[in-house]
């Protein structure tokens, strides 16, 4: 590049809105690739971006449409696994039917809960309404943003819980 296409003199050290987002996206994706932020990926299903290996219920304990509450990552966070009849996005087990979410609403942190008459957590303060078979995915209401979702994997016959996707309400980071 030439010296005219950064300026000359004093403008040419001013920080403008290109380098400094040019600057600070290179620096986190370096400290990604470092190890020093835990990406998603990280925490996807592993357990090792610091959450722990929780196990919730026995595969073979689980029929459709059955529902387990529970906490993670630790005991202030309340959640809920569902095993759905249908298919969901971001599912385990068979059919990709099992799922779970925190049950604290994203808009105020009301606990949400399951309506099997229309596959819906709904929460009873503002009405907002997610879809579990779709990610905890806001179908309509004042919060912003989806459910927490509460990564699970199989492991022999056990549904165990290794990390959360999404920030828990009330929270600055899940891991307390």
């Amino acid at each position: 590049m030439t010296e005219e296409a950064y300026g000359s003199g004093p403008e040419r050290h001013r920080l403008t809105r290109r380098r400094f987002i040019r600057t600070t996206g290179a620096a986190g994706a370096g400290a990604v690739a470092a190890g020093m932020i835990p990406s998603r990926a990280a925490a996807a299903g592993t357990g090792t971006a610091g959450y722990p290996v929780q196990p919730i219920v026995e595969l073979s304990a689980l029929a459709p449409e059955t529902t387990v509450p529970f906490t993670y990552p630790d005991d202030r966070a309340p959640a809920l696994l569902l095993r759905m009849s249908e298919s969901a996005l971001g599912g385990v087990g068979p059919d990709s039917s099992i799922v779970a979410f925190s049950t604290l609403c994203t808009h105020k942190g009301c606990p949400v809960s399951y309506r099997p008459e229309h596959r819906l957590l709904i929460c009873p303060c503002h009405w907002s309404t997610f879809d579990p078979a779709k990610a905890g995915g806001l179908v309509i209401g004042q919060a912003s943003q989806a459910l927490a979702r509460i990564e699970l994997r199989i492991e022999s016959d056990m549904v165990v819980a290794t990390g959360v996707d999404g920030l828990i309400y009330g929270r600055h980071t899940n891991l307390i």
